[in-house]
């Protein structure tokens, strides 16, 4: 397993990017990722037959998978994210995890500008000293009243979808939830019961 330690000394090195998970107006939610790029290079000394696939499971909100294959070892992360190239570095991200490097945290908010871009500057500084602390983040923004039902049905597929991802079937199952996790408490019921089918199957 010495060789997987390169892969994830490669994964650890490239984590220099940020993917902007979510804005909630002048507030963004980040997360530590991989810098293509640079993953690139670092793989090339590990594995010169190393592969990245990449499936745009949907568009709005823009989910993105990511096969990565190195030494002959697949992993596939799967993101939402608030841009389609937010959610490939998330995906890349995710991906990461499945080598055992980078953590499952929700992310970290910080200052947002539509121009700009997420405000990472003071992320960056911590990051590069080995570890983000949370001391760039600002306080997490009000968020609008939900449905308690909902809001349990939400997370009863977010779980679902995690053993699903363990499984090996996260791309079968991102398909199911394209277009979300349903409007209503019985639409979100139609799209578990659908998710579990397919853990069953």
């Amino acid at each position: 397993m010495a060789d997987l330690d390169r892969v994830r000394e490669a994964l650890r090195a490239s984590m220099t990017a940020w993917a902007t998970l979510e804005v909630r107006g002048d507030q963004a939610r980040v997360t530590p990722a991989p810098d293509p790029d640079s993953l690139a290079a670092l793989l090339d000394r590990v594995d010169p037959t190393w592969g990245i696939g990449w499936g745009c499971d949907s568009m709005t909100p823009p989910v993105v998978r990511a096969r990565l294959t190195v030494l002959g070892v697949q992993r596939e992360g799967l993101a939402q994210a608030h841009s389609l190239a937010d959610a490939k570095l998330a995906a890349l991200a995710d991906a990461g995890r499945l080598f055992g490097v980078g953590s499952s945290t929700e992310g970290q908010w910080v200052e947002y500008d539509a121009e700009d871009g997420a405000n990472t500057s003071d992320l960056d500084v911590e990051a590069e000293e080995g570890a983000v602390s949370m001391t760039g983040a600002v306080p997490l923004p009000p968020e609008p009243p939900r449905d308690p039902q909902m809001e349990k049905a939400r997370r009863h597929i977010e779980d679902l979808m995690e053993q699903l991802k363990a499984a090996g079937k996260g791309g079968a199952a991102a398909r199911v939830v394209l277009r979300g996790y349903g409007e209503t408490v019985d639409e979100s019921r139609a799209i578990y019961k659908e998710l579990q089918g397919i853990l069953k199957g």
